[in-house]
């Protein structure tokens, strides 16, 4: 097993993903119409070791901090969104397994730059068994992004007895996320969707199946942290959002300068000047590029301070609060100058050999991300208020 990469990482994330952008959008359109990234994206995406960016450094990964991370995540989505979408995915989902698994296990699934990790969303129809060494697993699971791409698939399940009562782990019930092979799994092709097509984000389903103990990490259980870090004690949840919100601000960030791009030159055959020498186009693009400015400043001043309060062992609640209401209000905000963006450009827009047609898609389809719902503003909002709250997706 190549348990480090080849070639050692001497230049940032921000810079390798840079890189990749040319060979990105040279391939976009064909990975949106194959619902999958090509061989070459993929390959790539293994050289430049872009899915171990948050693996911690014991097992060879890069463990980056949380800002360079959303640099890296913005500059891929800049090219493609659903590459982006992948690698947020995978690096978040393997790196917060890891932290919890045994060191041995980790190294096996993580160790190499040609591993990822792809999984579906939490529900409540699953089942994992609770039997002598490990788990009897059993559900289907949806939106598996980049699993075509990975040796390893994981789900996430509460834990019964063998007699269907909650097993209890350190006085709560058990609620675990179970790593195993692909090979595993009966995989459902069934991602025909809006946007974000080159995920290939697919349905799976296990039965019965066994999963060792050392393969199933309690994610966000302190007392089975086996790696420690900033990073792992932000945990999982907040990372996703981080990544995906950065998504939303590059796909944002290639629409405006598309618009802009075509507005120095194009004429609507219902305006009496170019588009450049219009008022209203001048105002729109302004408030565009200060709405978009803002939202990246803020994700990233939220990330740094989160960040820095982990490390230093002082993690709040407010930090957290402060982080989400950055991710959610981003990736809101984002998809407001995608839709003006869109919207400007006129009939040049809907055709699928100019550049916003595709990349509209992903937007809109990023936007419905349980990360961007508006029930987190409100809960933000309360905790502001000092009212009753529940808190959650923190």
């Amino acid at each position: 097993m190549d348990s480090l990469v080849q070639t050692p990482v001497t230049t940032s994330a921000e810079d390798r993903a840079r890189a990749l952008q040319p060979l990105l959008d040279a391939h976009g359109a064909e990975m949106d119409r194959r619902r999958e990234l090509t061989s070459e994206v993929v390959e790539a995406l293994f050289e430049k070791d872009m899915l171990r960016l948050l693996l911690p450094k014991s097992l060879g990964g890069q463990e980056i901090h949380l800002l360079d991370y959303c640099k890296a995540c913005e500059q891929l989505a800049w090219a493609d969104a659903s590459v982006a979408w992948f690698v947020n995915q995978s690096n978040v989902s393997s790196a917060t397994s890891a932290a919890a698994m045994s060191h041995e296990a980790a190294m096996t699934a993580f160790g190499s730059a040609r591993e990822g990790l792809a999984w579906g969303s939490r529900h409540n129809m699953s089942k994992a068994i609770r039997v002598e060494g490990g788990y009897r697993l059993t559900g289907t699971w949806s939106f598996a992004s980049g699993g075509r791409h990975t040796n390893y698939l994981g789900a996430h399940s509460a834990v019964l007895n063998p007699d269907g009562t909650p097993h209890m782990r350190h006085g709560r019930p058990d609620d675990r996320s179970f790593v195993f092979k692909r090979s595993d799994a009966q995989i459902t092709d069934d991602w025909y969707v809006l946007g974000l097509r080159g995920t290939g984000s697919d349905t799976y389903t296990v039965t019965d199946l066994f999963i060792p103990d050392g393969w199933a990490p309690a994610r966000e259980a302190l007392e089975e942290r086996q790696v420690t870090g900033p990073l792992y004690t932000i945990m999982s949840t907040l990372l996703y959002a981080t990544g995906f919100c950065a998504v939303t601000l590059g796909v944002g960030r290639r629409m405006l300068e598309t618009y802009i791009e075509l507005a120095r030159g194009k004429q609507s055959r219902a305006a009496t000047s170019i588009m450049a020498r219009n008022d209203a186009i001048q105002r729109e693009i302004a408030n565009l590029e200060a709405k978009l400015s803002a939202a990246r400043a803020f994700l990233h001043e939220a990330v740094v301070a989160t960040y820095d309060a982990a490390a230093a062992g002082n993690l709040t609640l407010d930090h957290r609060m402060r982080l989400r209401l950055a991710t959610t209000w981003g990736m809101n905000a984002a998809s407001d100058v995608s839709i003006a963006s869109y919207r400007a450009a006129g009939t040049t827009a809907i055709l699928d050999a100019n550049p916003f047609e595709r990349r509209f898609r992903d937007a809109m389809s990023a936007s419905q991300h349980l990360q961007a719902l508006p029930p987190h503003l409100e809960m933000v909002g309360r905790h502001l208020l000092g009212t009753e709250n529940k808190v959650q997706h923190l």
